[in-house]
Formats: C-alpha cells, sequence, structure tokens
C-alpha cells in the first residue's frame, strides 16, 4: 500500500506525497522491531501501533477516493484516458488491501488473538469452519484468506464464501462494497465517456 500511496499523483494525496508513506514506514519498522512476526507478542501497545498503521492506510485511502470522485466529477484534466485508468486501478487495490488488513486485524481480536484462541466467536465464518470433515483439524484464516474476503466483497459488492457474522463485520463490508462501487462506476463511465 506504501508504494500505491508512493506512486499516486500528488493531488490525490493528503499533504506532500512522501508524508502517509514515511508515517506507515516508521509504524511498520517500529511493529517489526517490537515484535518480529507479529505472532507472539500482544501487547496493548503494539495492538494499538498496529490500529494506528491502518488508521493512516485507511485516512490515505478515503483521501484518494475522495479525491478521485471530485475529479471525475469536475471533469478535471487527470491526465490520459490510460493514465486515469491506472490510478483508478491503483485507488481500487488500495480499497481491497486496506480493508484486507482491517478483516485480518479486527477479526476475533487480531492475528495474535486468534492463533491464541482468546475469542472464540468469529466475525467471518470461513467454509473450513463450517466443514470442519473437510479442512485440517488445526485450520484458522491466515492474511490470503481475508485478502481474498476483500478481493472478492470489491468485485462482487457483497459476500461471496465468507459470511459476515457480527455487526461491525457487516458494515465494514458494505463500507469497502460502497466504495468499490463508486471507483468502478465512475471510471469506468469517464473512460466510456473519454472513447466517445
Amino acid at each position: 500500500m506504501i508504494v500505491l500511496q508512493w506512486v499516486l499523483p500528488d493531488r490525490l494525496t493528503p499533504g506532500p506525497r512522501w508524508l502517509l508513506p514515511a508515517i506507515e514506514a516508521v509504524l511498520v519498522v517500529v511493529l517489526n522491531a517490537a515484535d518480529p512476526g507479529r505472532m507472539k507478542r500482544g501487547t496493548p501497545s503494539l495492538r494499538m501501533v498496529a490500529l494506528g498503521l491502518i488508521g493512516v492506510v485507511s485516512l490515505g485511502t478515503v483521501y484518494s477516493v475522495a479525491m478521485l470522485v471530485r475529479d471525475i466529477v469536475t471533469k478535471y484534466d487527470a491526465g490520459t484516458p490510460a493514465q486515469r485508468l491506472f490510478v483508478g486501478g491503483g485507488i481500487y487495490l488500495m480499497n481491497i488491501l486496506t480493508f484486507a488488513v482491517w478483516y485480518w486485524e479486527l477479526d476475533r481480536g487480531g492475528p495474535v488473538a486468534r492463533s491464541r484462541g482468546t475469542d472464540p466467536y468469529p466475525d467471518f465464518l470461513f467454509p473450513p469452519m463450517t466443514s470442519p470433515d473437510m479442512a485440517h483439524k488445526d485450520w484458522e484464516p491466515r492474511f490470503a484468506d481475508y485478502l481474498y474476503v476483500a478481493f472478492t466483497n470489491a468485485t462482487a459488492f457483497s459476500p461471496t464464501d465468507t459470511l459476515p457474522m457480527t455487526r461491525g463485520a457487516k458494515l465494514g463490508m458494505a463500507l469497502q462494497s460502497a466504495i468499490a462501487l463508486t471507483i468502478a462506476a465512475l471510471v469506468v463511465a469517464q473512460a466510456i465517456n473519454s472513447l466517445s
């Protein structure tokens, strides 16, 4: 996500282009230095740093989406159609990655709490949880599973095989779908308009 934010045009990033990526890089270094692999220590301060990192990324994503919508609605000259599709695709991908990290970090209290089994009630019901005889006995969701949930939710604009179980998960998926639908509809409409 840092790379995607770095390559966006200045008008789509809050402040100087380097500001958010620099803050995010510092937070990533702090997290990795304090707990390499992030699966051993579950201290409240590390949890706050992790959530702070996701919050900073989310603010950048929301700002980029808002500025993209503004540019399209006001017909701001944002370059060639190929450049506009590239920028729209980058922001669409940022939306997927942002929500994948949120889902991964919040489901049952985050990766450390999940690995310890401290919260038995999932925010997301994955297919292997409903058919334990079809999966390894120690199966638990990994980041790739949450990335898949975020991708399919952004593409289908609804849950596919993984069900949101809590209100927070449902609201998160609804927000992600709304953002993805807005980006897709406006970018595709603009691309079709520029072809004609």
